[in-house]
Order: structure tokens, then sequence, then C-alpha cells
């Protein structure tokens, strides 16, 4: 499990990151309507941040 953590804290730190900043979208700016697919429900929003998160931290790994 160390050797997992090890060689994948970067994703793993975006992921955390991408997942707090969605969910501060979701709560600051969301959707008004309820037709946004993205930043209708809090869960959707946390999901997508942490997945952008992970792939943005992902450029810095050699």
């Amino acid at each position: 499990m160390k050797k997992l953590v090890k060689a994948n804290y970067l994703y793993i730190i975006g992921a955390c990151i991408g997942a707090i900043a969605g969910y501060l979208y979701w709560q600051n700016i969301g959707c008004a309507s309820g037709t946004c697919m993205i930043t209708s429900k809090p869960v959707n929003s946390t999901l997508y941040g942490a997945l952008m998160g992970s792939l943005f931290f992902g450029i810095f790994k050699k």
C-alpha cells in the first residue's frame, strides 16, 4: 500500500485539492436552474473537480 501511495502521491494530492475546489465551486457559484450536468449536484461537482485535479497534477509527474 505504501508503494502505491508513494508512486501516485501527485495524483492523490491533485484529486484532494480538485475535490475541494469542485465542492467550493458548487457551493459558491453552482447552477441556479438545476439543469447543469456538472454543477447541479455537489457530488457531481466534487467528482469532476477530483478528476480534473488529478489530471492536472499528473502533468508534473516524471
